[in-house]
């Protein structure tokens, strides 16, 4: 017996930690899910659907955005502390109430149809047990390299080997392979080790806690592509789904306003002799005397470049530099439509902070990478493009003598072209259509069962045929 038919779209609830990074990806899946049929939608906390609307039209996104309260008025801090905080404390009740708003408005007929999935990204793991508890089927996302995950896997094994102590710290200084088929790292890239001592200590039981809570999943969702998963073994289903994301498609929720006037200066430029220089959103790049030296080294290649920084990190820019780059060499903007920028003819390298959602977008649109990780996973990320892939070039520092070989070397290397090139379309161009997607039908089937047996319930389908 097949699926019964139903006449409105099963809905998919979507909880991205509210970060650029996480957003994005997430706002990709959901218009994958929109195309299969169902109706998304994206849960954010009050704050950040305030910020995202104030550059947004909610009328021109395809995907429903949905505010729950979050408890951060204006003067309280929204860090990663105090938006953990929130996280664990006022909005699980909210999601909770959305929910049961959501299945009783289904229940009477209403106009949307009954909720069948909760996708959750894992760094908003809080949400798992809201889902469960409203009997919900959960699907978790993984928004970064799924290493990442493996290496946050692999806690319970560090802390066995002495590798780190028992509250994340390491226990020895220097270079270390956690697993058979991983890069080398250093101790202090380990993705928790951000701030102060109790900053660390914290980070590092918040990933315990989220690693103990996705042991209950099914399903793991990942913004990646199959090459990376076919080799691991997991009690989880996973599922690469980046090949199934529009790269090409600029609409999504920036929280930011984009300096669109970037484009037209890239149409000036020579094809690929350009220099993009982004270090991410969510943390103060490098530091005031690290910005100066970079911006000397920029202004001293005499390369053209496109570097994205806010206006409130540049109190360390040498004074008259805005004015004098962007007079033959360069432009310096708040914030750029970066898809439309790695895109451009006129791009030939990316000097990136080597967040995931960036490294993915680079190697989409097929641009070397000159490395400088800050913090988090991008020391592993960064790991993979310099000694796995060999499609960029890591930093050793932001001096002119370091940032002018890097460029060099990156800008002229023709191997690293071709094996970029190579790479890009071996994990995203040429995969094939029916192993890419027997995962994910698999997936959209038993979400369509679950909607089967719901609308039976809710009585208000004719012609139920229930498998």
């Amino acid at each position: 017996m097949g699926i019964m038919e139903y006449s409105k779209k099963p809905r998919i609830i979507l909880v991205p930690y509210p970060a650029q990074g996480h957003v994005t990806p997430m706002q990709k899946m959901a218009v994958t899910f929109l195309n299969l049929g169902f109706e998304p939608i994206m849960v954010l906390p009050q704050f950040i659907y305030n910020q995202i609307m104030i550059h947004n039209d909610e009328e021109n996104q395809q995907v429903k955005w949905v505010a729950i309260a979050d408890g951060l008025e204006k003067d309280t801090a929204t860090d990663f502390f105090g938006i953990e905080s929130a996280m664990e404390n006022i909005m699980p009740s909210q999601l909770e109430r959305l929910i049961q708003e959501l299945q009783e408005e289904a229940s009477k007929g209403g106009s949307g149809g009954e909720v069948v999935c909760v996708v959750v990204d894992l760094l908003a793991s809080w949400s798992i047990q809201v889902a469960q508890k409203c009997g919900i089927v959960v699907a978790g996302f993984w928004p970064v390299m799924f290493a990442a995950y493996r290496l946050i896997e692999s806690i319970p094994d560090m802390v066995r080997c002495g590798l780190i102590s028992e509250t994340g710290l390491p226990q020895h200084e220097g270079k270390f392979c956690s697993l058979p088929d991983f890069p080398v790292l250093d101790t202090e890239d380990l993705p928790w080790l951000i701030g102060t001592v109790a900053a660390k200590k914290a980070r590092f039981k918040f990933w315990t806690r989220t690693l103990e809570r996705s042991r209950t999943l099914k399903w793991l969702l990942m913004h990646t592509f199959p090459d990376e998963t076919k080799l691991h073994s997991s009690p989880m289903t996973l599922l690469p789904l980046g090949y199934h994301f529009n790269y090409t498609q600029t609409n999504h929720a920036s929280f930011w306003e984009e300096d669109k006037s970037c484009l037209e200066w890239l149409e000036t430029q020579n094809p690929n002799s350009v220099v993009y220089i982004s270090f991410g959103s969510w943390v103060s790049p490098i530091g005031e005397a690290k910005l100066k030296s970079l911006a000397m080294a920029l202004e001293a290649s005499r390369r053209p470049f496109l570097w994205v920084l806010k206006k409130a990190w540049r109190e360390g820019l040498p004074k008259g530099f805005e004015e004098r780059v962007s007079k033959h060499q360069g432009r310096v903007v708040s914030w750029a439509p970066q898809m439309e920028v790695l895109r451009h003819k006129s791009v030939a390298c990316y000097l990136t902070h080597c967040g995931w959602s960036s490294t993915i977008e680079a190697l989409w649109f097929k641009k070397k990478m000159l490395c400088y990780p800050v913090a988090g996973d991008q020391s592993l990320n960064c790991a993979y493009i310099v000694q796995k892939w060999k499609v960029g070039m890591r930093l050793n520092g932001l001096g002119m003598k370091d940032v002018e070989e890097g460029l060099r070397m990156v800008m002229e290397d023709v191997e690293m072209e071709s094996r970029l090139r190579k790479l890009h379309d071996t994990i995203i161009q040429k995969e094939d259509d029916l192993k890419k997607d027997l995962s994910l039908k698999a997936f959209v089937e038993t979400l369509k069962k679950e909607a089967s047996y719901i609308a039976y319930a809710f009585n208000y389908v004719e012609g139920v045929d229930v498998l």
